[in-house]
């Protein structure tokens, strides 16, 4: 039975590897560890990791090779990147054997459903024109090279999954390489962080070699016959079809896992817990978006506004989740359930002329992509300091996220019919102005105090205090934000600032 969850295991790893240039963890080390009772000891996830690792370097190797024929690799512009994740792939390798294996495995089967999301809302990266190879780094790609490539190396040694997605994102987003560039440049550094890393976990732990070399072979070997019939087919069809592909297989097989890893702790309630989160989450949500749409097309509020305010009613829908279940697993299947809804509705009605009026200056799927970023920081929270570190700390995740959605809203509406006095700074992204931030940081204030009060057992005057600290730095990391992201980066620099108070 080990061996058929193996290979099945290596033939998903292979074809994410192949088609978008995934790690092979992303798929294997969940499979392995729910399924395959070797992998479920005390450093199972890390030898599961290993494998996976040990199986990346043929694959990647492979794929990239395909890649290359097609000239479809930059090295010259990748070069910097390569060098910063190798060296903190070794660093990663080490930190992770001694990490509780409930939080490497947990990451593993959340992230198997995240990327699996990003890839069903946007299946294409945006595509870039091609550089000449010729053309060296420019003073911001450098700075990414070293910044991301440090904490990219430390992740895909850490987790083993991952890895080739945030290098994806890095090198098309944030460097405009061309999409199969990309997959190519990726998976070519692949090759040699995941020699390196695999590397490091088996001179850490050599049982890796003496009580698995079996399904290491296994793997090795499957997963590279299987990422070079992916890459040969990715470089001849769309990559809109292959991210459909992957953002499917691996969205689904992360909600089987993690029901099938909890399946005996689940009883009558979590399924009567779940339909009643999840009616209470749509009627919530419907309501208050209807109400928004009434108001859209009755009077003359802005569209950026009136997209602020549809993020503040998705980022306070985490209130009814928490207060109606004392469940994180439920709370975390019926966010990825409505979401999943959510996009798929917005599929439906973005072919329709009304929905240019709603949303004038979004193009196709980037409505969708929104909530992906909302709901899946709002997902990763909730299993860090609920999941993981137990009810007592649900109430981080909860504050961090309304320090950001109704401020951010009203900011901007402040902001736009009052803000007088602007803020000018290369740093600052869009047009901001002191009412806008002022405004920000009083409601962070109010809303996290609100959290605190309701969701933690900290007294009242602490409360205040902290809601004191985390506002300004809402605030701060609101005005500071590149267009679009403030809805990652203002829950997470809320978190830290909790976190920092809270436990040193």
């Amino acid at each position: 039975m080990e061996y058929a969850v193996v290979i099945v295991a290596s033939i998903l790893a292979g074809v994410g590897t192949g088609l978008v240039g995934l790690s092979a963890a992303t798929a294997m080390v969940p499979l392995m560890i729910v399924l395959c009772p070797t992998f479920m000891g005390q450093h199972g996830v890390y030898m599961a990791t290993a494998i996976a690792l040990a199986s990346d370097v043929l694959a990647s190797a492979a794929t990239s090779a395909t890649y290359a024929k097609n000239k479809n690799i930059d090295l010259r512009r990748g070069g910097v990147f390569l060098g910063c994740i190798i060296v903190m792939s070794i660093v990663g390798s080490i930190v992770a054997y001694f990490t509780p294996p409930i939080i490497l495995g947990g990451y593993s089967l959340i992230m198997c459903i995240l990327i699996g999301l990003r890839f069903v809302v946007m299946p294409e990266s945006k595509e870039r024109v091609r550089k000449s190879k010729k053309a060296g780094l420019t003073g911001w790609e450098l700075a990414v090279s070293i910044g991301f490539g440090i904490g990219v190396g430390f992740c895909t040694a850490f987790f083993g999954s991952g890895g080739g997605l945030m290098m994806l994102v890095v090198l098309t987003s944030l460097m405009s390489f061309e999409r199969k560039v990309a997959v190519g440049t990726s998976t070519f550094i692949m090759t040699f962080t995941a020699l390196i890393a695999s590397i490091s976990h088996i001179i850490v732990e050599p049982d890796i070699i003496f009580e698995c070399w079996d399904f290491l072979i296994v793997c090795i070997v499957t997963t590279t016959i299987f990422a070079i019939v992916s890459a040969r087919f990715a470089n001849k069809v769309s990559g809109e079809v292959t991210g459909y592909v992957t953002g499917v297989t691996l969205f689904l097989l992360g909600i089987i896992l993690i029901v099938f890893n909890n399946v005996d702790k689940i009883d009558a309630t979590y399924f009567l817990d779940f339909f009643t989160v999840l009616t209470v989450l749509g009627a919530y949500v419907g309501a208050l978006s209807l109400i928004l749409i009434v108001v859209r097309y009755t009077t003359k509020i802005p569209d950026y506004v009136f997209r602020k305010l549809i993020h503040a009613v998705v980022y306070t829908s985490i209130i009814p989740m928490a207060l109606l279940t004392d469940k994180w697993v439920v709370t975390i299947l019926v966010a990825l359930v409505f979401y999943v809804i959510a996009v798929l509705g917005f599929m439906i009605i973005e072919r329709f002329s009304f929905y240019k009026t709603l949303f004038e200056h979004k193009t196709r799927h980037k409505v969708a992509f929104d909530f992906a970023l909302m709901y899946g920081i709002m997902v990763i929270m909730l299993f860090v300091f609920w999941g993981l570190m137990g009810d007592s700390y649900k109430y981080i995740a909860i504050t961090s996220i309304l320090a950001w959605g109704p401020g951010d809203a009203l900011a901007t509406f402040i902001g736009m019919k009052y803000g007088k006095n602007k803020l000018k700074n290369r740093l600052i992204s869009g047009e901001k102005s002191v009412e806008g931030t002022t405004t920000m940081a009083l409601v962070s204030f109010a809303c996290t105090l609100v959290g605190l009060l309701v969701f933690s057992s900290i007294p009242w005057y602490t409360c205040i205090g902290l809601s004191i600290m985390v506002s300004p730095v809402a605030a701060a990391a609101e005005l500071y934000t590149p267009k679009g992201f403030d809805s990652v980066t203002v829950p997470i620099a809320a978190c830290l600032t909790l976190c920092v108070s809270i436990f040193v």
